[in-house]
């Protein structure tokens, strides 16, 4: 197993952005029969957390993978995700905690948990989660604004060295704003990622935590660059922008994809499964999403 810790410092007001930056990324990266089909997204409650969001979805991602790793997986393939997002108030600000976990049928033993904690400080807190500390060799310190993001995921409009909000009058971002700007706040993550199969878990697991370091990079970026595209919605104005995309996301994922009534009779089949054994680990209550 592989323990990373990801400490990524944010403009502050980033809840609503949140839930934009995820459901417009998804839109745009899918295509061609590939990308996020969301299953459920629906309210949920924990007994510590309280209100919050469940969210499944089915992440197809055949021509992502490695060479080496497309030879033991099948030409349908998927992983499933499965998200609680929670929001609890508190007087002193606000505590974000999302546990995340992905699952593949056809990988048994491939397991990814995600736990992610927003404070409003600048990434100072060395045992955010209570429990014990991550090593300190474990820790990444993620800078959305100089940190190197796959070439093909760049844009001048999302470049946050030439950002500039006209909504919030924020932007540019300037070296070394983590301890010049604010207000700031920090999005902690923790990813668990284990495979263990004799051969291929130390380049299985290091591809993953690649991939998710990349996605954490051009989502946060995305995110503060869309600005202007989220501030002063309410929840529920960014609930039904998620809904209106979440449908038109599924439509064409499954016009995309020529065998999508088989796939989709097989997803159904397995996301049951996942759901049913993940309820006993997590007991219908935790963490992550969006």
């Amino acid at each position: 197993m592989c323990l990373l810790a990801h400490t990524i410092c944010l403009p502050r007001h980033y809840q609503i952005g949140q839930l934009y930056m995820i459901s417009k990324h998804s839109h745009e990266q899918s295509g061609g029969g590939e990308g996020v089909e969301v299953v459920r997204n629906e309210p949920d409650t924990h007994p510590v957390y309280g209100l919050g969001q469940v969210t499944e979805k089915r992440i197809y991602l055949n021509s992502k993978l490695p060479s080496w790793m497309r030879k033991f997986v099948p030409m349908i393939f998927y992983v499933t995700e499965t998200a609680w997002n929670f929001y609890p108030y508190t007087v002193t600000g606000q505590l974000h905690y999302i546990n995340t976990r992905l699952n593949c049928s056809f990988l048994p033993k491939l397991n990814v948990r995600i736990e992610t904690r927003f404070e409003n400080d600048n990434g100072s807190n060395e045992n955010v989660f209570g429990d014990s500390a991550t090593p300190r060799d474990s820790v990444c310190y993620l800078d959305i604004l100089s940190d190197p993001i796959p070439d093909k995921h760049y844009k001048k409009t999302e470049d946050l060295s030439r950002w500039v909000s006209k909504s919030t009058g924020r932007g540019p971002l300037l070296e070394g704003w983590r301890n010049s700007a604010g207000p700031i706040m920090c999005s902690y993550k923790r990813v668990h990622c284990s495979f263990e199969v004799y051969g291929f878990q130390g380049r299985t697991e290091e591809f993953i935590h690649r991939n998710i370091q990349d996605i954490l990079l051009v989502g946060h970026r995305q995110a503060v660059a869309w600005t202007d595209e989220w501030h002063g919605m309410s929840l529920e104005e960014v609930r039904e922008f998620e809904k209106k995309l979440q449908l038109e996301t599924n439509s064409k994922l499954k016009s995309d994809r020529p065998d999508s009534g088989i796939a989709s009779n097989a997803s159904t089949k397995q996301s049951k499964e996942i759901r049913r054994g993940e309820e006993g680990v997590c007991g219908g209550g935790g963490g992550l999403g969006g």
